[in-house]
């Protein structure tokens, strides 16, 4: 199984895209499952099996184009050398599922993103990319492309819940944490903890993009407070154990994003800690976080600022439970083996 990640920046747990996490959750169940695996994927990627390495991560910002096509030139290279090793490419780059007719082997794209990031123009012409199939990771994506070719259907994302263990005791603060951008809305999440009078810790990671950086240092770092009692503060880049501390002691977390998401793992990695979730009622959001027992779904910042004070009287126990229900890396493994065994099963049917 060759996985394919997105072009610009390393995969390794402490990744702080979803897409780069949901692959290297992916890959490494489907590795302790006995499965051979390999990711393409930049310089200094740390995942299970064995990294097929495409180049180095951008230094410099917006080089999208550049590294893209590095990054599937070097896939085609590899391939064309060694296509026998594998059987299926699972692409979770965005973009690589477009060179799929020079491939030679069945590849399932898996869109990660919300329908408007896709251009109309990439799903054309696919009748030449027969083997090319397409699944969404929540039902509210799925119903955005209606008449996407190929599609397998949906399979939500998953966590390893030994991971992220639970804990009932909480701080005052609330926690946002992710991608800080514009999109994402951590703005927002500033907005609604002054608005309900709670300290709130914002995490995550400012990727080397102009538009990000511009956005954190006018709309972020104003806000930033650097004694330990300010209102906002900021924690760098957390790798994954800092980050799950954050998410086990925090009072509740905040999503705020700004798109119609297409999951949240960071609902449920704080749901298995045992944390509630405010979040807006952004697409996915709603079949993530079950509203009224393991957390709110809201429609504004005031909303958001009035369920703060609310978190309380949420169970632990319940935001757990649903985690270990829906949403764990053992049934995500087991929903996409049954994938690849109906896409190999087609492709046998064709060449018979």
């Amino acid at each position: 199984m060759l996985y394919v990640a997105y072009p610009l920046l390393t995969v390794s747990s402490d990744s702080a895209g979803g897409a780069e996490q949901m692959l290297v959750t992916l890959e490494g169940e489907m590795a302790a499952a006995g499965h051979r695996t390999a990711v393409a994927a930049s310089v200094g990627s740390r995942i299970t099996g064995r990294l097929l390495a495409t180049g180095r991560q951008v230094s410099g910002p917006d080089q999208y184009e550049q590294r893209a096509h590095e990054h599937a030139a070097a896939i085609l290279a590899y391939l064309l050398r060694h296509r026998n090793e594998f059987d299926l490419i699972h692409d979770m780059s965005g973009s690589f599922w477009r060179h799929a007719a020079d491939c030679g082997l069945p590849v399932l794209a898996t869109l990660h993103l919300p329908r408007p990031f896709y251009r109309d123009e990439w799903f054309r012409g696919l009748g030449v990319a027969a083997d090319t199939h397409f699944n969404c990771v929540s039902e509210a994506q799925a119903r955005t492309f209606p008449d996407l070719p190929n599609f397998v259907g949906a399979v939500a994302n998953g966590i390893s819940l030994e991971q992220f263990p639970m804990t009932a005791k909480k701080k005052a603060s609330v926690l946002w944490i992710g991608r800080i951008c514009e999109e994402k809305g951590p703005h927002l999440a500033i907005q609604a903890a002054k608005n309900a009078g709670v300290p709130l810790v914002l995490a995550g990671q400012v990727y080397p993009f102009s538009d990000h950086q511009q956005y954190f240092e006018q709309e972020i770092q104003p806000h930033l407070g650097d004694q330990a009692g300010a209102a906002v503060r900021f924690v760098d880049t957390p790798g994954i154990t800092r980050k799950r501390e954050l998410l086990r002691h925090a009072r509740a977390v905040l999503l705020c994003s700004r798109v119609e998401e297409t999951s949240s793992l960071v609902a449920m990695e704080a749901m298995a800690c045992g944390t509630p979730v405010v979040a807006f009622r952004r697409a996915a959001f709603a079949e993530v976080v079950e509203d009224g027992t393991t957390g709110y779904v809201v429609d504004s910042v005031e909303q958001m600022a009035g369920a703060l004070e609310r978190t309380d009287s949420i169970a632990p126990g319940a935001c757990r439970a649903r985690v270990e229900r829906y949403f764990t890396a053992d049934r995500m493994r087991r929903d996409y083996e049954a994938l690849y065994d109906r896409i190999l099963a087609g492709s046998a049917q064709q060449s018979a």
